[in-house]
Order: structure tokens, then sequence, then C-alpha cells
């Protein structure tokens, strides 16, 4: 049994795998880079560990780094969280290797659907429906072109091995076909080491549909439901719901038992993502298989009640999955936004820097997975979001409704952020109303990034500086004090003289 976990991770996703470890009572030991010392997850692990620069390939993606600490420590297994290292098959390998327990699938299934090509055989071979494309890596220019013209346009060109939108290009003309061709090879070397491309038909007006699996050491398989993430910034995920308000009991029912046949079909062990595609008429198409813990699982475990981090942990384990599939359904719904330091009115530009002032959400079926703090310092060096608010109600209608209250709540000031974005997007009549696709972003696009109405931003800003003033000016230092005749505040003086209000 585990009883010392190592967490080859940081931020919010390193906070919530230990948070499950405690509960359990699971050691917990913290990775950090010089960057993130004084990050939150160091402070609220058991133990903690410097592994190296700042540089994410010399600290977090550092595999010799990362089993060293774990050996020091006496830590008998390691959970990777989501990104970095967690679909890094050898990284699966050199745990098993050293004795240590990988909290995950195996480096063979890793292998078998990380590539994304290798995927859409054993789909194909499992009797899974797959989007129509190539089987085999292009080769060269000429035959995407050839190849584009036999499949029809519009077509997506993609990474073998990519990932989060990484390394993919929609071509509408053969005219297009050459420079997308280049530039996802290079983005996709850039960022996975491997420029191996391939084509697949572009499914027009499709919801992007999840659906969570888990499966254990015994053969076992089941699905946890289904996640729309069909709202989306260039093939990233920004606002995500459990259930989808697309499709019906029935087509659930077959998606499902769809993406359990998939996970069967490789062995699968752990917890898991199956990723559909589904038109206009509801046709779907299996996209890929993320082989982790996803960004979004949050709203499963909340229309669920089941903590996936636990279960990943008990698999680990050898426990066989402790429900079977008639035992698991949905109740209520859930929304999920992630909280960025960006600037969206300027190309949604990373904003580091010091969080000066943090109000967050509280009240009733209010979740927020973060890992922030007031005086914390955003680091330069990795992906900008910096939380997931989460709500859960008994509707749609009255999730939409709580989203709204908490993201009125969430007050942030030192960085720029996506709140106010998100805001809007929780009024957008397509998203009321569940009428969206992955489209919705670029539909919409020009009333989600309108100045908030009648200066509320900049209202909330002058009131804060008023109330900092203020606060200063009523400081005891500032006070007349009869015994040394130290004078008053200047602030407070000038105030007396002219009369200024007092907030």
């Amino acid at each position: 049994m585990i009883k010392k976990l190592l967490v080859a991770n940081r931020g919010e996703i390193a906070i919530r795998v230990m948070r499950s470890c405690k509960e359990m009572g699971i050691l917990t030991v913290a990775v950090f880079s010089e960057a993130d010392r004084t990050s939150k997850h160091v402070a609220y692990a058991d133990e903690a560990y410097c592994i190296g620069p700042a540089a994410s390939k010399e600290s977090y993606l550092c595999i010799d780094k990362i089993i060293e600490v774990a050996k020091t420590s006496g830590a008998d297994a390691i959970h990777p969280g989501y990104g970095f290292l967690s679909e890094n098959s050898e990284f699966a390998r050199r745990c098993k290797k050293e004795g240590i327990e990988f909290v995950g699938p195996t480096g063979e299934t890793m292998d078998m659907m990380g590539d994304k090509i290798s995927a859409r055989i054993k789909m194909i071979e499992a009797g899974v429906p797959v989007v129509p494309g190539t089987k085999e890596p292009l080769k060269n220019v000429e035959e995407a072109k050839e190849l584009c013209n036999q499949i029809g346009y519009p077509v997506m060109l993609k990474a073998s091995a990519g990932g989060g939108g990484k390394g993919m290009r929609l071509i509408y003309n053969e005219n297009e076909v050459e420079e997308a061709y280049n530039t996802a090879r290079s983005e996709s070397m850039s960022s996975f080491g491997d420029d191996t491309v391939y084509l697949e038909k572009f499914v027009e007006q499709p919801h992007h549909i999840e659906f969570q699996i888990l499966g254990d050491k015994h053969g076992n398989v089941v699905h946890l439901f289904e996640r729309e993430c069909s709202v989306q910034r260039r093939n990233q995920k920004i606002v995500e719901e459990s259930p989808s308000c697309f499709i019906d009991d029935e087509l659930r029912h077959e998606m499902g038992a769809n993406a359990v046949s998939a996970a069967k079909a490789v062995n699968y062990v752990g917890a898991g993502t199956i990723e559909f595609l589904v038109d206009k008429n509801k046709n779907y198409y299996f996209l890929e298989m993320n082989t982790r813990l996803q960004v979004e699982h949050p709203i499963t475990e909340e229309v669920l009640g089941i903590d996936l981090v636990k279960e990943m942990i008990n698999i680990a384990n050898g426990q066989p999955l402790r429900f079977r599939q008639e035992d698991i359904s949905q109740r209520g719904h859930a929304i999920e936004v992630r909280i960025c330091a960006e600037d969206t009115t300027f190309n949604f530009m990373p904003s580091p820097g010091i969080i000066r002032q943090l109000t967050e959400p509280q009240g009733i079926g209010v979740r927020l997975d973060t890992y922030v703090y007031e005086g914390y310092e955003i680091p330069v060096h990795y992906d900008p979001m910096i939380g997931k608010l989460i709500v859960w109600a008994t509707t749609r209608e009255y999730a939409i409704e709580r989203m709204r209250r908490v993201l009125h709540e969430y007050k942030i000031t030192g960085v720029k952020n996506n709140i106010a974005y998100l805001r809007r997007i929780m009024d957008i009549p397509d998203f009321v109303e569940g009428h969206y696709d992955t489209g919705f972003i670029a539909k919409n696009n020009d009333l989600l990034l309108e100045n908030e109405s009648d200066g509320q931003e900049e209202t909330e800003n002058v009131a804060l500086i008023a109330a900092y003033i203020d606060y200063l000016m009523n400081l005891d230092e500032n006070q007349p004090n009869t015994e040394d005749n130290r004078p008053i505040s200047r602030w407070k003086e000038f105030g007396r003289q002219k009369g200024v209000l007092r907030i």
C-alpha cells in the first residue's frame, strides 16, 4: 500500500493531489524549481525538495532529478498530475524499473495512445468510429497536398505527438498546405520533440465531448459520463460543463460504451479520457485519448461525488474498482472556468507579476482549485493558469446563475486576468441557451472583447485606491499625539483643510 507519494508537478494540481492524499493518510512529497520556492504546494506538502532552475527542462521535466528525490525521501509512489511528464512513457517505465509505483497507465499504453496515428489504428480495430484521415505520417508537402485533395477541404493538419492545440493547423485550400505543413512540424518539434504530422477531415460545427474512464489492474473498466468542452480558444478549453446539454441519453449510453471499448482495447489502467468530436447531426468520432488526469476533472467529481485522485491511488494499490457501471449516475450540473493571468485585451498575452489583492468567492456549491495568495509572484516560466473555479447546482440554469455570482465576487489585482472575459461568456445567449459548438468564441468574439459595461472594472480600481488611502489616513501613527507632538499625515491635514469627503 502507498504510504508516501511524490507529486511530480506544481501549482494547483499538485495541491489538489496532496489534499486527497492527506484524507487517505498518505504522506506527500513536493518538488519545486527555484522559481517556485514560495509556491503554496511547497508549504502544503509534508516534505519538499528543490530540483533545479526555473526552466522546465532542467526541473519538472528532468526524470533523473525526480527519481532521485523519490529515493531520497522514501516515496513509494509518484503521481504526475497533468502536463509535464504525465504522458511520458519513459518516465512511467523508469518508475517501474526503480520499484516506484506510477499512479497512471503503463508506458506501453501511453505509447499506443500518445501517438495519434497509432491510436487511430487501434480504435479502428476496436470498432470505435474515427474521423476520416491518414493512417501513416506525412512524408512531404507534395504528399500532403495530394491527400488533402483526396480527403476534401477543409482538413486539419495535426501533430502525431501533439496536445493542447499545439501543432494543429486548419487548411481550407491547397494554397495553405505548404505553410501549414511547415509551421505545424516546427511547432510540434519545439513542443514535443517530434515533427510527425498527419491529416484528418475537419468536422464542421462540432461539439468537443469527452468521456472520463477508470480502469483497474483486474480488467474492469467503467466510464464516468461526459464533459462538454466546446468553449475553446485556439483549440484550448476555457469553459467546461457536465452533463452536456447537446447529447441525449441514448447517444450518451452509446458513446460511453465506445469509450469503455476504447479503454479495454489498450488494457487501460487508471484515470483517462476518451475525446470525441460530435457533428451537428450527432455523428461522433474518436479524437484522441488522454492517458492522464484532465484539467477539467473536478466537474465530473462534482456531478458524481467521486474523488478521481483517490480512485487512481486505490487502483495503483491493486484494488478492484469499487463500483459497477450501473452504480454510477449523474446528479445536478457542474461548470468549470479556467482563471488565467493573461491580458484579454492584448491577444491574451500572459501577465506574470505580484498579486496585490485577492478576494476568493465562497458559498454553497463553490469549489476553487488554486495555488496563489496575496503577495505571491506568478512566475513567467509556466502556464498562466492560476486556478479553476467550479460550481455545482441542481440544474444548468442555477449553475450558470451561481457562476455569474462567484465571478463577480472573485477579485484579483496586481496582474491582468480573464475574470471579466469569463463573466461575459456566462451572459452570451448562445451559451445560456446551450446552443453552441467549438465555433462559439469566434462567433461571439466582438461581444466577448467589449469593455466592461458602465466602466465597472475602472470603478472597482478607483474604489480600491480610495479605500487604501483611507486606510493610510487612519493608521495610529497618523493620529495626533499630545505626548510627543508628532505631526499628523499630510494626506489627512490636506483633507481636513479642503473638506475632502471621507470614504
